[in-house]
C-alpha cells in the first residue's frame, strides 16, 4: 500500500498521494506536517483541514502532487468522538482554556440533558468558538483573542447530523465541585466546532459546559483505518494512499479512451457524460489522468493528474511494473 519511503527530486507523482495520520495530543496541525514533512524528505505536504492541538485523530494530508487534489477532496461530513463536561465552562469552550465553575449540574436529569441535545441536532445555527482559525479583518480569531482583543463571532449554519450520549458520569473535580461527564458521537458538517457544541449545551442547561477530549475519527471517507501515528510513519515512511488509490477512494470515474486520455493530460475538456462532482477520467492503462467536472456542455480538468510531458514515462513504468507482477 502506497508509494516508496524516499522521495528524491522527481516528477511530483513518485510517492505522491495521501497521507492520514493519526495526530497525537499536544501537537498543532502545522506540528504534523513538520514532521511528516522531515519523514518524507519533501517540503511538498500540505493538510486538508487542521486539527486542535488537545484533539486527536484523523488529520489528512496530502504528498507531493497530491497536495493540488486537497481542495477538491469531498470532506464536508466529519465524525469524532467526545467528552463534554457539565458544570464547567472555559474561555477556549475546551480543556486547554481557563476553566470556572459556573452551576451544579447534580439535579440535571438525563431527561432534561437529552432534550436540549435534540436541539442541537440537525441544521443549526451555531456562533463558532471565538479561539478559532476563522479570519476576522485578515487575522485569525484565536490571535486576537490572545491579544486580548474582544471577537464577535457571527453564527453560521451547520449540520449536526448526530449527537448521541454513550455513557453519563457523575463525579467531582479535585476542588471537590460536582460535573457530570458525557461522552458523545458526533457527525457533523464541516464547520462545525464540537467545542461550541459543548459550549451550547452548558450554557442552555445553565451549568456551563465545555470540552474535555476530542478525538476525529472520521473525515469524508477516510477514517482511522487508514491512519498512522507517527511512530508507524517513522518506521514506514510513505503514503497511505498512492495517487490512483486516493482518487479510487475518493472520487467516481470514468473510462476514456487512449486519445481523450491524451487530450485531458493536455488540459483539454471532454463531451460530457452526465456525471455529477469531481470525477476522474481513467485511461485504458487503469490510471487517473486527470480529475474533471462538467459545467454546461464541457467536462473541464480541474486537476492534470498525469500531465502529458509525464504521462509516457508514466505509462512506461506501469507496463514495466505489470510484466515484473506476471513473470
Amino acid at each position: 500500500m502506497g508509494a516508496v519511503s524516499q522521495l528524491p527530486d522527481n516528477d511530483g507523482l513518485t510517492g505522491a498521494g495521501l497521507l492520514v495520520v493519526d495526530k497525537p495530543a499536544g501537537l498543532t496541525s502545522h506540528d504534523v506536517v513538520a514532521r511528516c514533512r522531515k519523514l518524507l524528505n519533501t517540503r511538498k505536504i500540505g493538510h486538508a483541514g487542521t486539527l486542535d492541538p488537545m484533539a486527536t485523530g484523523v488529520l489528512v494530508l496530502g504528498v507531493e502532487r497530491a497536495t493540488k487534489m486537497l481542495g477538491l477532496l469531498s470532506l464536508t461530513t466529519k465524525a469524532y468522538t467526545a467528552t463534554i463536561r457539565l458544570g464547567q465552562s472555559s474561555s477556549t469552550d475546551d480543556a486547554e482554556g481557563e476553566v470556572q465553575t459556573v452551576g451544579d449540574p447534580s439535579g440535571l436529569s438525563d431527561d432534561a440533558v437529552d432534550q436540549v441535545i435534540a436541539g442541537l441536532t440537525g441544521a443549526i445555527e451555531q456562533v463558532p468558538a471565538t479561539v478559532s482559525a476563522i479570519k476576522v479583518d485578515g487575522q485569525r480569531a484565536h490571535a486576537r483573542v490572545r491579544a486580548g482583543e474582544q471577537v464577535d463571532l457571527a453564527a453560521r449554519s451547520v449540520v449536526v447530523s448526530r449527537l448521541h450520549v454513550n455513557a453519563r458520569r457523575r463525579t467531582t473535580t479535585a476542588e471537590g465541585d460536582p460535573v457530570l461527564d458525557l461522552d458523545v458521537d458526533v457527525e457533523c458538517s464541516s464547520g462545525t466546532y464540537v467545542r461550541a457544541l459543548a459550549r451550547d449545551l452548558g450554557a442552555t442547561l445553565e451549568v456551563g459546559g465545555h470540552l474535555t477530549a476530542l478525538r476525529r475519527t472520521r473525515v469524508g471517507s477516510f477514517t482511522l483505518e487508514h491512519a498512522r501515528t507517527l511512530e508507524e510513519l517513522a518506521e514506514a515512511p510513505r503514503v497511505s494512499l498512492d495517487v490512483d488509490e486516493a482518487i479510487r477512494a475518493a472520487f467516481g470515474s470514468r473510462e476514456v479512451t487512449a486519445e481523450q486520455a491524451e487530450s485531458v493530460s493536455q488540459g483539454r475538456w471532454l463531451e460530457p457524460v452526465g456525471i455529477e462532482g469531481v470525477h476522474a477520467a481513467v485511461g485504458p492503462d487503469g490510471l487517473a489522468v486527470a480529475l474533471l467536472e462538467e459545467t454546461g456542455n464541457r467536462a473541464r480538468t480541474v486537476m492534470v493528474v498525469r500531465p502529458a510531458t509525464l504521462r509516457a514515462e508514466h505509462l512506461a513504468q506501469h507496463r514495466s511494473q505489470q510484466q515484473v507482477g506476471t513473470n
